[in-house]
């Protein structure tokens, strides 16, 4: 995760949050008076967040201290320590709640893709997001992806070629949105194309793309239509998979499996912030 990033994104969330003041905390901790408080797990999953805590804090005032007890990706229970944060009381409370959020967030997404990666049980077959993330906090989620044992696909429209349906449309076929690609783009760009039906696959195949998604086929589809493609060239598999249906396509043997609803349709895990004491009180 890049760290400058970060650093802004946090920056932004805090000012969103916080704005001109914190009109609660300032009118009653206005003093340097000191406490500690601790992240909780209230439901077992996946971890994921620990320098969100740690750069969080640290913009807000790089005189807290923070210990992550946990690392990202690591399975968490019920009851587990997972931070403690002490500094000043007035800071530790105006950053809790944009880094819970977050934090909870994030676990959610590593949460919902190790189960997706343990149901899939394939030795082959590597699970993949997509670009249905929450705008702004791109970054954050396919990075939790990754905690979570899966893998990233493209981050935006700038780092990778993928022809959809509507281009094919609009391009006449997918041989012509291919030439004018492969007219324009570098030599380090790939190209991915969505497919429905035998024709246009062997059209993809023909035309030198890179990468084959098998769009809204059923698994016994995608088995006849892999034997297409040839083995240099990359599988994906999307659309209408979900976590109930999921284990179908474990025999398909399609390199990826390219999900939207883990990072849209995810539950954030149970965490909670406590005190654990406050200085003005000893």
């Amino acid at each position: 995760m890049n760290t400058l990033k970060l650093r802004s994104q946090l920056e932004k969330f805090f000012i969103e949050d916080i704005g001109e003041q914190d009109i609660t905390t300032d009118l009653i901790f206005a003093d340097e008076t000191k406490g500690e408080i601790v992240f909780l797990a209230k439901d077992k999953g996946i971890f994921c967040g620990e320098e969100v805590i740690k750069t969080g804090f640290q913009l807000l005032n790089n005189e807290i201290s923070t210990r992550v007890f946990v690392k990202d990706g690591q399975a968490i229970n019920y009851g587990d320590k997972l931070a403690q944060v002490s500094g000043k009381i007035a800071d530790l409370l105006k950053g809790e709640r944009v880094i819970l959020n977050l934090v909870q967030r994030m676990s959610g997404i590593a949460t919902l893709t190790r189960k997706t990666v343990e149901t899939l049980d394939s030795g082959h077959t590597k699970i993949c997001d997509t670009r249905k993330t929450t705008p702004g906090l791109r970054m954050l989620e396919k990075y939790a992806v990754r905690c979570g044992g899966g893998f990233n696909h493209r981050y935006g429209l700038y780092d990778g070629v993928m022809i959809k349906d509507n281009h094919i449309s609009f391009a006449g076929s997918i041989s012509k949105a291919v030439e004018a690609v492969r007219k324009k783009a570098g030599h380090m760009v790939k190209v991915e194309v969505e497919v429905e039906s035998e024709d246009q696959v062997l059209e993809a195949v023909n035309a030198g793309a890179d990468v084959i998604m098998f769009d809204n086929r059923t698994p016994d589809e995608i088995k006849e239509l892999i034997q297409l493609v040839p083995a240099t060239i990359i599988t994906e598999a999307s659309g209408g998979i979900q976590l109930a249906n999921i284990a179908d396509y474990r025999d398909t043997d399609v390199d990826y499996i390219s999900l939207g609803y883990l990072t849209h349709s995810y539950k954030a895990l149970d965490i909670s912030v406590k005190v654990q004491w406050n200085k003005g009180d000893e």
